[in-house]
This record gives structure tokens, sequence and C-alpha cells, in this order.
């Protein structure tokens, strides 16, 4: 089932259990996606979307001093892929990149972020890349 779509049941079952933080943080999520140009999104544009939205919230609670496990924040975090390890990505990079194609490390980065797309951060694997 498309993200969006499990965003649209899993709202609906908040609102039968009368669960508020999830409810509204799946509103939040849902407002972002209805001002997209495009009514469906894929899940990439969707995950895109909830890491803007994760990261918009580590902000302001560095800003605010707060702690990092905020509920709204558990709730976003839930959607998202399960992130790569800087282990499996070493890994991958070790046994599938070879350097010599490239002139400097950080021209392999399209290829690496190609495969794991939404499942690794890009500053994690330019900073692995820096590394070797």
């Amino acid at each position: 089932m498309p993200l969006q779509e499990t965003l649209k049941k899993d709202l609906v079952t908040a609102m039968r259990e009368k669960d508020e933080a999830r409810k509204n943080t799946i509103r939040v999520i849902m407002g972002e996606i209805g001002r997209q140009s495009e009514k469906t999104l894929s899940d990439n544009d969707v995950i895109k979307i909830l890491k803007k939205l994760v990261k918009s919230e580590l902000e302001l609670l560095e800003k605010s001093g707060a702690s990092e496990d905020s509920e709204y924040l558990i709730i976003l975090r839930n959607y998202l892929p399960q992130m790569a390890t800087d282990e499996d990505i070493r890994k991958w990079i070790t046994e599938n990149i070879d350097f010599s194609q490239f002139k400097n490390k950080m021209q392999a980065m399209g290829p690496i972020m190609a495969h794991f797309g939404a499942a690794a951060d890009g500053n994690r694997v330019k900073e692995i890349l820096q590394k070797l």
C-alpha cells in the first residue's frame, strides 16, 4: 500500500480511537502533502516531506533546548523507512564502487544515493566517503 494511502487509513483509525497526538501529526503531514502540485505523491515524495518535517522539528527542539523524544517526532519517524546503518553503507561502497572511475570520491555520491535512496542520509554518506 502506498505511504499516502497508509497515512489516510491511519488518520481514520486515529480519529476512531481518539488518539489526538497521532491524529494531529497525520493532519500536519496530510496538510504538507496537500500543498504539493500533484494530488497523489510517490512514496519517495512523501518520505521527503516527512524528512523535512522531522528536520524542522529537530531544529525547533534544538533552539528551545527540549529533548528529542517528543511524541510528534516519534510518530513522524514511524512512517520513515528503516535507515541504512553506517556499516551497511560502508560495506556496499567497498563492494560496489570503483573509485578509479571517478576524479574524486565525492563523485561517487550519485550511484550511492541512487542505490540507497531515502534509506540513507546524504550527509552521512558524504562523511563516510570522506573517511574512506
